[in-house]
């Protein structure tokens, strides 16, 4: 024998895959690849309210400023006591007084936004006793700061 043994002659088969959709086998992958991805869970977060922001209103805040009138008084009324103001404009009355917010031990403010023109005022302890200076003014929209003198 020349050359050797035979060979036997070798077959090679392919298996061809089964024809399918295109559509269809993206699903049938996105199917398993859904099943085989474990999906972990985040941890869960307290409930944040979210409020949307608001535009600022220059305007509106600049007119209300300009509007604001104040008074301020700075005097030691005595422990217990409290400042009183009566006068004419921004709804005062020279019958009835109206108190003051304590902002410090000595000092005391009224602030109004409904002063249509200048306001006349006095102060008064616990709105029976009046301050001896003259009737003070200040107009729509300004500041009025003072120290009343009692005698008392």
């Amino acid at each position: 024998m020349i050359g050797g043994p035979k060979k036997k002659k070798s077959t090679l088969t392919l298996k061809m895959p089964k024809k399918t959709s295109a559509k269809k086998s993206v699903k049938t992958a996105a199917k398993k690849a859904t099943k085989k991805v474990a999906v972990k869970k985040a941890p869960a977060k307290k409930a944040v309210k979210k409020t949307p922001a608001k535009k600022p209103a220059k305007k509106a805040a600049k007119k209300a400023d300009a509007e604001k009138t104040t008074i301020v008084a700075r005097v030691d009324v005595g422990f217990g006591n409290s400042l009183y103001i009566r006068g004419e404009g921004a709804g005062l009355s020279w019958n009835k007084g109206v108190q003051l917010d304590n902002i410090s031990p000595y000092e005391w403010a009224f602030t109004t936004t409904k002063a249509k023109g200048d306001v006349s005022f006095k102060f008064l302890i616990n709105d029976e006793v009046w301050a001896e200076t003259e009737d003070l003014t200040v107009a729509k929209g300004g500041t009025s700061i003072s120290s009343p003198v009692f005698a008392w």
